[in-house]
């Protein structure tokens, strides 16, 4: 633990005896008095927010039965008083949701606020958007528009909360329109609206008892509807000018809103209700001013936006220029809209605007002296533009300076302070000696440097310009710039956020922690360590300790994700040298995940083509994991998972069946799914009757895939059915999409999916009913897919695909697999393919695929390679008049004479003569005659075969 690290923890311990202990969640439960008492607290610990939050996720955590399967969170009464807590809080806090959100997750809040639309009397199951507000008790409308209708299973909050997040997410994404829809109606509402208090959540609770209504809608917390419109309309605002990057007009639509909105502010006597920054709105109400054109004359504060926007549309940028320079005296532009002007230069040149390199470059300068009048760091760009600048940027340089030094009056010490650096540096870079002279001669560098001063410096650029050619000097990185205390957190945060050097990070989180105390380890929402881990780390007292951790941790998984492993391992290393001083348990947490590091690099260079065997000593780690047994050690399911496939990637079979010990056997799932794995694999070479773990493992599997059906009475007393996994050895994903191939699958044997292996398996099932099929139909889907990526030569892994692709109709996907099938086999038919390959079954649904696509010549082709030619078939496939293949272009290929002679009586039939001169012509060679040897026949059909199939490849491929 560093120095720092170790005075902060030494100062926390001795400050534990005077320490007031906190209040536990569960103590609300047991007083109902105590939760007003507390929140009246002017420093109550733990925090409204922090209590919202304990209430909720102790409400929602899941229960286990007595087979030790996880049940959804229990509707008890102890749940729904902890959920009335949370309601009170938030109540307490007058729904501040400025407050809300910065305290609270987006599950939470999402979690949060559907209770609020539960105890607010929302009709459930209907969207907001076929609401009448109009019609709804005030409480209830007023909990309609803070709250979009979305609704999440009530998970645990830190173990689910990334998965939850980009569900609510895509909910709220997905309901936009609804949302602004039932916003835009409650606009109409011209009545005022109640907010739920303590008082009024006590009365409902109540009367939810008594299993009757309440009359205490109007006795909450009462919002006008003019401060509901005033939030609304802001909100609106805010909403439409987001969508105005992409729909132009929806700029007008926000204008519109925020208009409304500075009028109700007007009209309103109080704000209390009104959460909006009035800056912001501002802000806002100029830049759609600008976007639309909208300029009003008589509003003062805002004619310099309006002058400088209609400037640039009228490509005045000269006259921008000379804004800017008279706005560094009189100061009214804001800083960052000046930056927002160069950016918007800038991005026109990298669209291509030619012109425009000297006009960024002015600005740059106009907006660096005004940052330097202000105290401000100047930026990164114009720093890079002193390196090399032109003689007509340095002209204008001193121009912008002089005129700024003498209109603003400030005093000479001052404006000394900011520039004499600058103007020093500035000396320093330039190259040519006229340009030299040109600055040392000027009336500001008289003003700022002693005779004494200038004279060294003048001789210093002699010198310097006739040995040192500095054009040949790379521009500064952001990196490049020394830190100091001037540095503010914004950068410092960029740089964490950047760098992969574990000393630079540390370095960096000291002199944040030195400016302000807050979580850095939230910096980036992209950060992200297991959730098994979070409680781990959180605990950890020292606060630059816990920051440095999770963040070392956080950018180790990046860097294996993308497979920079050596970052990842320098950082993993710096992460298990800090820990290793005060936590052994952390200790154990990383070991562990360097070693899943080993194993995944290692794994990965095996898939780029590396026949290197692991090296024993990972070997040895593997088994040392797969079999350790450290109490109360948090432990992530991959590494288990991936430590059991990399032992039968590399044939580790002896050990998965001979060594392991018998009760990890018992105790770890994926031990003994890679056992039986092990064992059939091994026992596949030999006679039927010995394959006894193969059934074993078809057990498990089948295990694995089954559920039970259960009865249970609904909470209105109706009776429904719900499925139960019975297996803890995993869960499969189920997709709507298969219910499709599993209905095939069930009853039509004709399209059972072929697969390797297949005499290994039982041929029955004793309780078919308890197989969740659409969990084995997206099982088998996703192994076959994956196999293929690592040999998609294997005809067997190609005929199963197609064979999925066919069952859920997909007809050209299917045949174009079939196809490749058959290539892979046969040199890309050159040679022929084997029978065991083109089955009767798999030319059936060739057959069938072409037939589907409408491409019936190439039926009644197909026909013909069956064990049995299928005349039936090819006869009505041949009889289709609007076929999408070349018809008799595909003669050529048909080497059955009967089907030939059915052709030309077919087009004899239809007067078509062209068409029937092709197949008597076909007919008529030599080596389809029937008095032929059989061996001349044969060759000449698998000639045609060969053929066929390649035009065929060409076609699908």
């Amino acid at each position: 633990m560093s120095v720092e690290a170790a005075d902060r923890v030494a100062a926390v311990v001795s400050s534990w005896p005077g320490t007031p202990l906190q209040t536990s969640w569960f103590e609300f439960l047991l007083d109902g008095s105590l939760l007003e008492k507390h929140l009246q607290k002017s420093n109550p610990d733990p925090t409204p927010v922090q209590l919202i939050i304990q209430f909720l996720e102790q409400a929602s955590k899941p229960s286990v039965n007595e087979q030790n399967q996880v049940q959804p969170p229990a509707d008890n009464r102890r749940n729904r008083t902890l959920k009335l807590l949370a309601l009170k809080v938030a109540a307490h806090m007058k729904w501040d949701l400025d407050v809300l959100e910065k305290g609270l997750t987006i599950p939470v809040l999402n979690m949060l606020l559907n209770e609020l639309l539960c105890v607010s009397k929302v009709p459930p199951g209907v969207k907001h958007v076929d609401l009448d507000l109009s019609t709804l008790p005030p409480t209830t409308a007023m909990g309609t528009t803070k709250h979009t209708n979305v609704t999440s299973a009530e998970l645990s909050i830190v173990q689910q909360e990334k998965e939850m997040t980009e569900n609510i997410l895509t909910v709220l994404k997905e309901q936009a329109a609804d949302s602004i829809s039932v916003l835009e109606g409650a606009l109409q509402l011209k009545k005022d609206f109640y907010v739920h208090t303590l008082r009024t959540l006590d009365l409902l609770a109540a009367d939810a008892a008594a299993n009757g209504e309440t009359e205490s809608s109007t006795a909450g917390l009462c919002i006008s509807a003019d401060e509901l419109h005033c939030q609304v309309h802001y909100d609106l605002g805010g909403i439409f000018f987001q969508q105005g990057c992409t729909d132009q007009p929806a700029h007008e639509k926000a204008r519109d809103h925020f208009r409304q909105t500075k009028e109700l502010l007007k009209k309103l006597d109080s704000t209390i209700h009104v959460h909006l920054d009035e800056k912001r709105l501002a802000g806002y109400w100029n830049a759609c001013k600008a976007l639309t054109g909208d300029c009003d004359p008589s509003d003062s504060q805002t004619l310099p936006y309006d002058q400088i926007n209609s400037l640039i549309r009228a490509c005045n940028y000269q006259a921008v220029i000379e804004a800017f320079i008279k706005d560094n005296v009189s100061r009214s532009l804001p800083n960052h809209f000046r930056r927002s002007v160069l950016r918007e230069f800038l991005y026109k040149v990298q669209q291509g605007e030619s012109g425009l390199d000297e006009v960024c470059h002015k600005i740059c300068v106009c907006n660096a002296i005004r940052d330097a009048l202000e105290g401000e760091i100047l930026s990164v760009r114009f720093q890079q533009l002193l390196l090399k600048p032109s003689k007509r940027i340095v002209d204008f340089i001193l121009e912008v300076l002089t005129l700024s030094h003498n209109f603003n009056k400030i005093s000479f010490m001052r404006f000394c302070m900011f520039f004499f650096l600058n103007v020093k540096t500035l000396c320093e870079s330039l190259e040519e000696l006229s340009l030299v002279f040109m600055v040392s001669s000027h009336k500001l560098f008289m003003e700022l440097l002693k005779e004494e001063e200038r004279k060294v410096l003048v001789e210093q650029m002699r010198k310097r310009s006739a040995t040192i050619n500095l054009s040949a000097k790379p521009l500064p990185s952001f990196y490049d710039i020394p830190a100091s205390a001037s540095v503010n957190i914004g950068q410092l945060e960029q740089q964490l956020i950047l760098s992969l050097e574990p000393r630079r990070i540390r370095q960096i989180l000291i002199e944040l922690h030195g400016m302000a105390e807050r979580p850095f380890w939230r910096v980036n929402s992209k950060w992200e360590v297991p959730s098994d881990y979070i409680n781990v780390i959180l605990s950890i007292k020292d606060n630059l300790t816990k920051d440095l951790v999770y963040i070392l941790m956080a950018k180790g998984l990046h860097c294996i994700s993308i497979k920079d492993f050596g970052h990842a391992r320098q950082l993993f290393s710096a992460c298990l040298e800090l820990v290793t001083e005060f936590s052994p348990k952390l200790r154990q947490v990383m070991l562990n995940e360097m070693l899943l590091l080993e194993v995944r690099a290692h794994e990965t260079m095996a898939a780029e083509g590396s026949k290197e065997r692991p090296p024993p000593d990972l070997v040895s780690r593997v088994r040392g994991y797969l079999e350790m047994r450290i109490h109360d050690l948090p432990l992530r399911q991959v590494v288990g998972e991936e430590c059991v496939a990399f032992m039968l990637n590399w044939r580790e079979n002896d050990y998965l069946t001979l060594q392991v010990p018998p009760s990890l056997v018992m105790n770890n799932p994926y031990i003994k799914l890679g056992q039986l794995l092990a064992s059939t694999c091994k026992e596949l070479p030999g006679p039927k009757e010995s394959r006894r773990t193969a059934k074993e493992l078809w057990d498990v599997v089948v295990q694995i895939c089954s559920v039970s059906i259960q009865h249970k009475r609904n909470n209105d007393g109706r009776v429904g059915l719900i499925k139960q996994r019975e297996s803890s050895m995993g869960i499969l994903h189920r997709y709507l999409k298969f219910i499709t191939f599993i209905k095939k699958l069930r009853d039509d044997i004709v399209n059972e999916v072929t697969a390797e292996h297949l005499s290994i398996w039982p041929s029955s099932l004793p309780n078919i009913q308890a197989v969740d099929v659409e969990a084995v139909a997206v099982t088998v889907k996703e192994l076959v897919s994956y196999a293929l990526t690592l040999n998609p030569n294997n005809q067997s892994w190609l005929i199963t695909q197609a064979d999925i692709y066919f069952v859920t109709n997909q007809y050209s996907a299917a045949l174009n697999l079939y196809l490749q099938a058959g290539a892979v086999c046969s040199d890309f038919f050159t040679k022929a393919v084997p029978p065991d390959v083109y089955t009767d079954q798999v030319l059936k649904r060739m057959i069938k695929c072409c037939s589907m696509m409408n491409c019936h010549t190439q039926v009644a082709v197909l026909c013909q390679f069956l064990r049995e030619v299928d005349y039936m078939t090819a006869f009505k496939a041949l009889q289709e008049q609007n076929s999408h293949d070349a018809m008799d272009s595909f003669y050529d290929y048909i080497w059955d004479v009967t089907i030939l002679e059915y052709l030309t009586h077919i087009h004899h039939k239809r007067g078509e003569t062209e068409k029937r001169q092709i197949a008597v012509k076909a007919i008529g060679q030599t080596e389809l005659n029937t008095s032929n040897p059989e061996e001349v026949l044969q060759l000449a059909a698998q000639k045609r075969k060969k053929r066929f199939l390649q035009a065929m490849a060409k076609l699908y491929f």
